[in-house]
């Protein structure tokens, strides 16, 4: 809605835009609760927008000036229903999109803020969510978010998706905002849920916007889908049917989507068509392993590791450092992978998150150390950020009691 919105009113109206779309979201609420829900939400949504943005432009359109590319369009009753019908139309949502995404994109901004701004406008985060993604201080991530706004109101025109240098030079940040939005569903900081398939899908579907534009199609974007294909699959499995967390060895990979990962190995392919090797590339190959494998034990844990090594050298992040002194521990036994948790570079980046706590706990309860195990789930457990993760941080917590519980693994 705000894609449309902004292609009709200009960018430098987007604050207009959100306004049209927040007076969306509440007539809903005040209708809804008396007729029920449509049968359509979404369409419903859309075609109230669409009738208020009408509503705005008759009103309105001597006090401001709107979407200089629509012009005159915009100023006739005669044009002006069928033009914004035309905005509204799915196709045309679809090329909107795309061009709002790279408006958020501004030379003007530093890439973490272009980031934001498309977490924030397009993909529907709050400034904490950001932050979370990010994990930076809710003040800062506000600043930035405040500061890309101004700058993009600032522009005279959405742009133009058609001009090649342009466009190369701003996909990298619209490549991390479409990860950032998947992983914020894959295991976010939601404060109601740990899973959220629908962000996950709608980062799908923003990805394939992309890809159906000629200049899109890049081996990083392949890579990307292909990531993103390869974990969605074990979307299914990720929770039991209390809605309890998943680790990966307790996921019955019965329940994989093969039709997803089958998807996710054709990008995987496409990406290595020409000589560029991302971040994207890495993590997709790492999730084709575990696809592929069986069951835990069987991963190929030896390359897993080599692969987190050409990740941490191309993109070292504390992290993704976590992630292959987890994969050691697999490979090499826990004292090994808490050594390399120990030399994690930058350590007290992740004091705030609840998993590397956890991942503390896992290694001590696999050698031994139950009462040391405990301590690290019970702090853990301080830094849960929704229901799902503080049952199972308690389920791990509690199983430092017994004798008989097997380790999890990643």
């Amino acid at each position: 809605m705000i894609a449309a919105l902004t292609r009709i009113f200009g960018v430098q109206n987007l604050a207009l835009a959100e306004d049209v779309v927040q007076d969306a979201f509440c007539r809903a609420v005040e209708v809804w609760k008396f007729r029920g829900m449509p049968e359509n939400p979404s369409a419903w949504l859309m075609a109230t927008a669409k009738n208020r943005a009408l509503d705005v432009l008759r009103r309105r359109r001597t006090a401001h000036t709107f979407a200089p590319e629509l012009g005159r369009l915009l100023e006739s009753e005669w044009t002006l229903a069928p033009v914004v019908e035309e905005v509204f139309a799915p196709d045309a949502i679809k090329d909107d999109l795309l061009r709002m995404m790279f408006s958020c994109c501004h030379p003007r901004l530093a890439e973490e803020a272009r980031v934001a701004l498309i977490l924030h406008i397009l993909c529907g985060f709050s400034v904490g969510e950001v932050a979370s993604a990010f994990m930076s201080g809710h003040a800062a991530i506000e600043k930035r978010i405040s500061r890309g706004k101004k700058v993009l109101a600032g522009s005279k025109r959405l742009f133009d998706v058609t001009v090649p240098a342009d466009f190369s030079a701003r996909l990298p940040a619209v490549h991390r905002a479409l990860y950032l939005l998947f992983s914020e569903g894959y295991h976010g900081a939601s404060t109601h849920a740990a899973v959220r398939a629908e962000l996950c899908h709608e980062a799908m579907r923003l990805a394939a916007v992309l890809l159906e534009h000629p200049l899109g199609t890049k081996p990083a974007t392949y890579a990307l889908c292909a990531l993103m294909c390869l974990t969605a699959a074990r979307l299914p499995a990720r929770l039991d049917a209390a809605g309890n967390l998943n680790s990966l060895i307790d996921q019955d990979r019965s329940l994989w989507d093969r039709k997803l990962m089958l998807e996710g190995m054709r990008f995987l392919e496409l990406s290595a068509t020409g000589s560029e090797l991302t971040g994207y590339h890495i993590e997709a190959a790492i999730a084709s392993i575990h696809s592929t494998a069986p069951d835990v034990s069987a991963t190929d844990w030896k390359t897993i590791v080599s692969l987190y090594d050409t990740l941490m050298a191309i993109q070292p992040s504390p992290v993704v450092a976590l992630n292959r002194a987890i994969a050691v521990a697999q490979h090499e036994g826990s004292a090994r992978g808490l050594d390399e948790i120990e030399a994690i570079a930058h350590r007290d980046r992740l004091a705030a998150y609840p998993f590397y706590s956890a991942a503390l706990g896992e290694l001590e309860l696999r050698r031994g150390s139950r009462a040391t195990a405990r301590e690290h789930f019970r702090a853990a457990l301080a830094l849960a950020r929704n229901p799902m993760e503080r049952r199972f941080l308690e389920q791990r917590a509690n199983a430092c009691e017994r004798d008989d519980t097997p380790p999890v693994g990643q």
